[in-house]
Order: C-alpha cells, then sequence, then structure tokens
C-alpha cells in the first residue's frame, strides 16, 4: 500500500455513523452524525454520502443502527422493526446495485441466534467497510499493472475515496499509478450537475498531491482528438451480466470518444457492483434526479423561471465499449456474459 490514501467518508463509532458531507465540499468539511436507519437513508437519498461501493458501506451501518434501537426498545421482538427499516435503506437509491448487496448481506444475521444481536451485526458492517478498502488497493494494483508507460488519464464524476470505503475505485487506479511513476497528468471531468469531479475528485487528489486538472465535460472528447489522453478510467454504480456499465451519465459518451481515438477504456469496480440477475444494461434502472438540480446551483438560477429539462443520473456504457475491467478478483478485457460468469464463479 502507498501513501496516497488521506480520505475517509465513512467513520463508524460508539455515537453512530458519521458520513463526510460531501455536498458541502470543498468549501466545508463537516461530518454528519446518524443515530438511525432512516439519518442514513436519508443521507444517501440526499447525496450526503454517494458513490456505489459508499452507499453499501453506510446502508451496512444503517441496518446496525436499526437493531441497536429496535433491541434496546424491545429485546425479545427486536426482528419485527428491521424489515421496516431495510426497506426504507433499499429505497434510497435505485441504481447502485452494491446498496442491495449489502443489505442482503447484513439481513443474512437475522436468522443467527445470540443474546445480544447488535455485535454481530457490527462486525459485520466492519469487514464490510473492510473488505472494500483492501479491493479498492487490490484494484489499484492491478489496473495500473496495465499501463505500460508514463501518460495522462482522464476520469468522470468520482470513483474515490469518497465514493468508496477508502482509496477508491477509478482513483485508486490512479493513486496507484501515480505512486508507481506512470501518471504524469489526471484530467477530471467537472461533472455536471452536482459537479462532482470539480468539488470532489479534484479536492481528493489534491490532498494527495496528485497533478489533476479540471475540464469542462465537453472539453474530454477535444482532449481526445489532440492526443493528449492515453486512458479513461471511471467507475461504475452497476455492471449487467453481459458486460454493460452503469455509471454517472457521460459515461457513454466518454466511451464512444475513447474508441474513436484509439483511447483505452477502463472501468473499476469491485464484483459487488456485478448484477449477474440482470441480463443486459437495458435492465438496469437509472435514476432521474429533480430538474432543479439542472435548472438551479446553489439556490441560484442558472435557467429560465418554468424552464424543462430532463436530469438522468446515470447513462449505460453497452459492454464492447469497455476495452478492461478491473476487479478485485482480476482483470477481465471485453467483458462479456461468459467471461463474467466466469469471475463471479471464482475462477476468475
Amino acid at each position: 500500500m502507498n501513501n496516497f490514501d488521506s480520505v475517509r467518508p465513512i467513520r463508524w463509532s460508539r455515537e453512530g455513523l458519521f458520513l463526510l458531507d460531501q455536498r458541502l465540499l470543498p468549501g466545508r468539511y463537516i461530518e454528519l452524525q446518524c443515530t438511525s436507519a432512516v439519518d442514513v437513508a436519508t443521507a444517501i437519498r440526499d447525496m450526503v454520502v454517494r458513490g456505489a461501493p459508499a452507499i453499501g458501506i453506510a446502508a451496512a451501518y444503517g441496518v446496525v443502527l436499526a437493531v441497536q434501537n429496535s433491541y434496546q426498545e424491545n429485546p425479545d421482538n427486536w426482528r419485527d422493526a428491521i424489515a421496516k427499516d431495510i426497506n426504507i435503506l433499499a429505497a434510497s437509491r435505485p441504481t447502485a446495485v452494491n446498496l442491495f448487496w449489502a443489505l442482503k448481506r447484513m439481513a443474512a444475521l437475522m436468522v443467527v441466534d445470540g443474546e445480544d444481536p447488535v455485535p454481530r451485526f457490527e462486525a459485520e458492517a466492519i469487514t464490510i467497510h473492510d473488505e472494500d478498502v483492501t479491493a479498492n488497493h487490490r484494484m489499484g494494483e492491478l489496473g495500473a499493472a496495465l499501463i505500460s508507460e508514463p501518460c495522462n488519464m482522464l476520469t468522470h464524476c468520482n470513483a474515490g475515496a469518497l465514493a468508496t470505503g477508502g482509496y477508491g475505485t477509478a482513483l485508486g487506479v490512479i493513486r496507484s499509478a501515480f505512486a508507481a511513476g506512470k501518471l504524469q497528468q489526471i484530467y477530471a471531468d467537472e461533472t455536471r450537475p452536482w459537479l462532482q469531479g470539480a468539488r470532489l475528485t479534484a479536492w481528493e487528489l489534491e490532498q494527495d498531491g496528485i497533478p489533476a486538472r479540471l475540464i469542462a465535460d465537453g472539453a474530454a472528447a477535444y482532449l481526445m482528438q489532440r492526443g493528449m489522453i492515453r486512458w479513461v478510467v471511471v467507475g461504475s454504480d452497476r455492471i449487467a451480466a453481459n458486460g454493460d456499465v452503469a455509471n454517472k451519465i457521460g459515461t457513454y459518451g466518454l466511451a464512444v470518444n475513447a474508441r474513436h481515438h484509439g483511447v483505452g477504456f477502463m472501468v473499476v469496480a469491485p464484483t459487488s457492483t456485478i448484477d449477474m440477475s440482470v441480463a443486459t444494461g437495458a435492465e438496469i434502472p437509472i435514476e432521474e434526479r429533480t430538474t432543479d438540480e439542472l435548472l438551479n446551483f446553489q439556490g441560484v438560477a442558472i435557467a429560465p423561471q418554468g424552464g424543462v429539462a430532463w436530469n438522468p443520473v446515470f447513462d449505460v456504457t453497452p459492454a464492447p465499449l469497455v476495452g478492461v475491467l478491473v476487479t478485485e478478483r482480476g482483470v477481465v478485457h471485453a467483458p462479456n456474459h461468459e467471461k463474467l460468469s466466469h469471475l463471479m464463479a471464482g475462477a476468475g
């Protein structure tokens, strides 16, 4: 592990779950305390915490809080209230499959008998958190090994420590590449409308002293045309069984442009993001958020009053445009159903 790993968005303690409020970065560094599953669900829905792995981890701790509160109120029938809390957490965001993966893993503990259920739920959530950080470092190493010589890379949205338990998926590769002397410059799309690239990715990389340059989303194709990018490296919120990738809106356009300009396109995601129950990307639910996010910015109107907008949060990149998928279990070139089945069976 290298030293470029200073950001942690999720902190668990006996006082509750503390989430770094990513809506306020980079101007203010404030942690929001959650003491119930409803608090955690609200934080996920309102984008206090975002990024598929981070959402899953936060939801796991949300279940711990639900168990704590339920067992304290009614130790004989504590399970009765848990299903409702899990459903509230599941309804917070529809696209990121890590959310449902983590909730399913936590719900499996419901059948285990024992006097006090809190320690086993807490231990499982901590394990999910720790496993994510370890997986991110592993993916960082595997992804960096694919980069043959020092080059410039481009990333979209934020798939860094802020979107995970720590270190990051796409930014994990970038961190590892920088540590290995393989990164000259990282270009970060600003990523409208929440500006995760401008507010979060650029901030993260600055914390670790990694050279980053911010660009408008529309500048990415021109950057590739000028031969200034060798790799596009992104994360994912859900990957279908055939290798289609759902990620932040704008990813599909980057993949098309990367293929046209002969630029490598790398998706970095843990296997918990792969949903083999979904045949293709067409079946992935794509979240659409309020149009206010496009019509206004920080409370200031940036479009005519009464304007009409469309605000899908994700898009789907077809598998044939994905050059390589990096997971903690291994690297999959040109992912398809057969290769992902092999990977998920543990043989990858």
